[in-house]
């Protein structure tokens, strides 16, 4: 990311993937991106947020869809060239949605006057997170700490689960066939250290008092999975917010 933003002029624009089960840190990390290159970080008029289901239900307005879509991005980087764009839930993308950002993605020095090389596009998807976790179980019951599993050893069966998701737009897409996305980037399972530490930051971002039985007992309301190892959370760290409410006066 750092490598993009310095560069004077890069080749195309970022397009990144983020996998990951439901909980594991891809909206947050996308916040972080945001707040760190905008002042009003999500709220900027330089960011547009798209959620798949929420923004494009109708899979029979894919048309109109794809001309609004185009319209939003074109008229965001006339108004900001260094643009962020976020699609939430995006192997729910319909292909045909995916395509209309592909020549926004590729290597063009412009389309129809307006530049799109300095924009980013992050994609949030659940696919391959059954991939990261049997990985990171294997490496766990291999006696072998997550740190060490390598981009390498992940990118391969990422993709592979990517192509094998039938029922994915991202599938079938171009962005896919003609490796237009730059990197994947994976989010491994949270275990229960992890919870914890999402347990402490929410009581601490709404400046409630807690002791460490109170973490312990909120982490312990959570579902571990496998069954015999418990080792992943279920549900990562997207329910925690809630549960500290048992604990408000």
């Amino acid at each position: 990311m750092r490598s993009f933003l310095e560069t004077p002029q890069p080749a195309k624009a970022l397009a990144l993937l983020f996998h990951g089960w439901s909980g594991t840190g891809k909206n947050f990390v996308a916040r972080m991106i945001a707040d760190h290159l905008y002042r009003d970080g999500l709220k900027s008029e330089c960011v547009k947020v798209f959620i798949s289901l929420f923004h494009f239900p109708h899979p029979k307005y894919v048309d109109l869809y794809q001309g609004q879509l185009k319209k939003q991005i074109r008229e965001t980087v006339q108004l900001c060239k260094q643009s962020l764009f976020i699609f939430d839930e995006a192997e729910k993308l319909h292909s045909g949605l995916l395509d209309a950002i592909k020549p926004c993605v590729d290597p063009h020095t412009s389309i129809s006057e307006v530049d799109y090389r300095r924009s980013i596009f992050l994609f949030l998807s659940n696919i391959g997170g059954n991939t990261l976790n049997q990985v990171a179980l294997d490496f766990w019951r291999a006696g072998r700490t997550r740190e060490e599993i390598t981009m390498e050893s992940l990118e391969r069966h990422l993709r592979m689960e990517l192509r094998e998701a039938t029922d994915s737009g991202f599938a079938h897409s171009h962005l896919l066939q003609e490796n237009l996305i730059d990197f994947f980037v994976p989010f491994l399972p949270l275990e229960y250290h992890h919870v914890k530490l999402c347990v402490r930051d929410a009581f601490l971002a709404r400046s409630l008092p807690y002791t460490e039985d109170m973490l312990e007992e909120v982490v312990r309301m959570m579902v571990f999975i496998p069954k015999e190892e418990k080792l992943f959370s279920a549900q990562g760290c997207k329910s925690v917010s809630h549960r500290i409410n048992y604990f408000l006066p």
